[in-house]
């Protein structure tokens, strides 16, 4: 047998956690995704959770609706006026190296998806993968990402989608300073606190004028629509550059944990093949971050991303799977490797 050191990823770790976090509190849902022309749909329960939707008319692919599990409602919205180039969930940056990947026309600049793939669609867990290029149209294009998302639905009450994202410049990139960045989402007019919504810190802060320019590990939107109460938490990894990263948010329903506002000189200067990956989970859930219990959810997820920041390798003895601070490994809850006959890794090794 030869030996082989593996290293169990971060975001799969995450999710595996999710489950036995909530296992005693309720059974997991089932998840699934389907490719449909230019969006991944993907359903909790035969349900519509969200879709991503990648179509090269778009300034960036972004998830919408992003579905609430109590109403079936979308807790985000696609355009919604003031600032309708904000859409739902997603990932952009304007001030790229003289180009616009937020908000403006096409031809200052979009990020195309090369076309998101399906790696898994268990009945638990879905994963997918996409590949985008930052570019101007005629032109080169500055910068490729890498997106790695993988969507649970641990209770009848919560969806967590893990989006992580690897940018890597393909010529040397400065970001001017921008509010216009990285991860953000918007929530439907009758959430926003502007409606009576409630937006919330890590610190109990409160509304635009308590968790603006503000450095906190998460923030969460809810509010009450139709008698029903549901929200949405944007939780910064542990292991991001800039963590806790201080937030851009608006009482009319923006959020965004967003360093680019703050940068030290006013710019940040990204070398060609220097990477930056950065890390977030959004929590969709039932009731408001109180009733969701989000600091808890968040201790999760502080602690698993500790935990999984340590490598796991097969025994010296070759039997069972062990930590390099040498404490036993038991793996479960996925599948794992057979042969062409049927047996399983265990019984070939």
């Amino acid at each position: 047998m030869n030996v082989r050191n593996m290293c169990i990823g971060i975001s799969t770790l995450l999710a595996m956690s999710s489950m036995i976090t909530v296992s005693a509190q309720a059974a997991p849902q089932t998840v699934q995704a389907k490719l449909e022309g230019s969006r991944v749909v993907v359903t909790v329960d035969g349900k519509l959770l969200t879709c991503y939707k990648f179509d090269h008319s778009q300034k960036y692919p972004y998830f919408w609706p992003v579905n609430g599990p109590a109403s079936g409602q979308s807790i985000t919205t696609e355009t919604s006026e003031p600032y309708p180039h904000h859409h739902s969930l997603f990932f952009g940056c304007d001030r790229v190296n003289g180009g616009n990947y937020w908000q403006d026309t096409n031809e200052r600049g979009q990020i195309l998806s090369q076309g998101p793939k399906i790696i898994e669609s268990s009945r638990w867990r879905v994963v997918l993968e996409d590949e985008c290029l930052w570019q101007q149209p005629g032109e080169e294009p500055v910068i490729r990402d890498r997106r790695h998302i993988e969507i649970v639905a641990p209770s009848k009450d919560n969806r967590f989608i893990d989006f992580q994202i690897t940018l890597e410049p393909l010529t040397d990139v400065r970001i001017l300073k921008t509010n216009h960045s990285l991860f953000a989402a918007r929530v439907v007019p009758e959430l926003a606190v502007t409606a009576g919504g409630t937006l919330i810190n890590a610190q109990g802060d409160t509304s635009e004028k308590g968790t603006f320019n503000v450095a906190s590990p998460w923030c969460d939107y809810s509010g009450t629509r139709n008698g029903i109460t549901e929200g949405i938490a944007i939780l910064q990894h542990p292991t991001n550059r800039w963590y806790p990263s201080k937030w851009f948010t608006r009482d009319y329903g923006f959020f965004s944990p967003t360093p680019m506002n703050w940068l030290e000189g006013d710019h940040l200067d990204l070398p060609k093949g220097q990477k930056l990956t950065l890390a977030y989970r959004v929590i969709v859930h039932a009731g408001n971050s109180q009733q969701a219990e989000t600091p808890a959810l968040f201790d999760s997820y502080k602690q698993s991303a500790s935990a999984a920041l340590e490598h796991v390798r097969v025994s010296d003895d070759g039997r069972h799977f062990a930590t390099d601070s040498g404490s036993q490994f038991t793996p479960w809850g996925f599948n794992y490797d057979h042969d062409e006959n049927g047996r399983l890794l265990e019984d070939y090794w």
